[in-house]
Parts: structure tokens; C-alpha cells; sequence
């Protein structure tokens, strides 16, 4: 199946490129923020995500985040990379790309 974007027109927009990283202590919010940060992201491994975000993408994320996670126990870091930048990519690995959809299937 193919969809045009998990967060509607967004795509169409100008995204920005993040690193989005958490330290969850309790498994129950763990996977709630794995959930959550995984229906942005096109990349990435284990508790670190490469995601594309529009400015109110980045908004929803943030919020959305701050109502699962444990101020006092657990951590969330959303890093603004620069495309400019050279990508190194290791392995089989490809350079990050905020493709036009997603392949869901």
C-alpha cells in the first residue's frame, strides 16, 4: 500500500531534518514513545530516529511526547541536522531522503 504521507499534506511542505533520541525508563511509556516517533520517521535504529518535520509536525511531536514521558525520569532530544552537510552513511546504509510518501505494507 502506498500513502501519500502519514500526516496528511505535509509532504508537500518544506520539512526539516531531526535526529530524534529517548531514554524511557518505564516500558509502558517506552513503547508509547516508540509508537509516536515512529510514525514520523524514515530511518534509524533501536531509540534513535531520522524524521522530517514540518514546523507544526514538530509542534504535534512535541507535544505529543511531553504527555507520555516522565519529567523527572525520562529524557527526549530532537536534534535539527543540516542536509547541507555530508552524509557519511556506513554498510548498506543510504543518505537521508524526505521522500514525497511512504511505503506502508
Amino acid at each position: 500500500m502506498i500513502a501519500a504521507s502519514n500526516h496528511g499534506t505535509a509532504a508537500m511542505s518544506k520539512r526539516d531534518f531531526f535526529l530524534a533520541a529517548y531514554d524511557v525508563s518505564d516500558r509502558g511509556r517506552l513503547r508509547a514513545a516508540l509508537d509516536l516517533v515512529r510514525g514520523y520517521a524514515t530511518g534509524g535504529q533501536k531509540s534513535v530516529h531520522e524524521i522530517f518535520l514540518t514546523p507544526a509536525e514538530r509542534g504535534a511531536l512535541l507535544c505529543d511526547m511531553s504527555l507520555i514521558l516522565e519529567h523527572g525520569e525520562d529524557r527526549f532530544l530532537l536534534l535539527k541536522l543540516d542536509l547541507r552537510a555530508r552524509c557519511h552513511a556506513l554498510g548498506v546504509a543510504t543518505a537521508p531522503e524526505d521522500g514525497s510518501y511512504f511505503y506502508v505494507g
